[in-house]
């Protein structure tokens, strides 16, 4: 059996000024979006939030992902910042109040199992090329390895739809403004960082990250 890459299974192929190419010739950008603290409103002001959502939702032509990343807080920077300054203490007070600092630290987090959450929006744009596949054989096409002659993306096309794609993003920017959310659209670099983390989790957790300028210096 011939031997095939991870990389032949990803519905991508690479990333570029800001836009992922999927195989097929289809962009997607991606919003990081602020979050909202929409518990400690009042009724009123939730109301009105979840009204301008609704509003943002049915002003939109077009499909968007949604997409919450979570993952454990590491606070072993943190600590290791705390024990830095245990060590240049000067007085046994400080000393002690510090020690005691770092214990409730690292005992809180641990207990409470504290979570980041970043928050996403993909914005796509697929340019119109004949008849599409629909349903689960487009489902099912999706997930097997293609090779790379099916997704030459010709320059042209490439400028022509990434314009598409930038107008639905500052549609999507102004939309989510009015809803009181700030986003913005990622950069290659940032949306290389972000796929590898999320197919690399063990490996971020260790902290064995590549340059990833170098890697979307070669993207682009």
């Amino acid at each position: 059996m011939p031997q095939v890459s991870t990389q032949s299974f990803l519905q991508f192929e690479f990333v570029r000024e800001g836009a992922i190419v999927l195989r097929g010739g289809g962009l997607r950008a991606i919003l990081m979006v602020s979050g909202s603290n929409f518990g400690l409103k009042s009724q009123e002001e939730q109301e009105a939030t979840v009204y301008a959502f609704q509003n943002f939702l049915n002003s939109l032509d077009f499909d968007i992902q949604i997409t919450i990343h979570s993952r454990k807080i590491d606070i072993e920077p943190y600590l290791a910042t705390l024990g830095e300054r245990l060590e240049r203490a000067e007085t046994d007070l400080l000393r002690v109040q510090t020690r005691e600092y770092i214990e409730f630290i690292r005992s809180f987090v641990e207990g409470a199992n504290i979570m980041a959450k970043q928050f996403f929006v993909i914005v796509p744009y697929d340019p119109v090329t004949g008849t599409k596949e629909r349903g689960v054989v487009a489902k099912a096409r999706a997930l097997l390895p293609v090779s790379k002659k099916e997704t030459v993306l010709e320059e042209e096309n490439f400028e022509t739809n990434r314009k598409q794609l930038m107008e639905r993003v500052e549609f999507t920017v102004q939309g989510l403004h009015k809803t009181g959310l700030r986003s913005t659209a990622l950069s290659t670099e940032e949306i290389i960082e972000l796929l590898w983390k999320l197919y690399n989790p063990e490996k971020e957790a260790k902290g064995q990250m590549p340059n990833f300028e170098e890697l979307g210096a070669a993207s682009d």
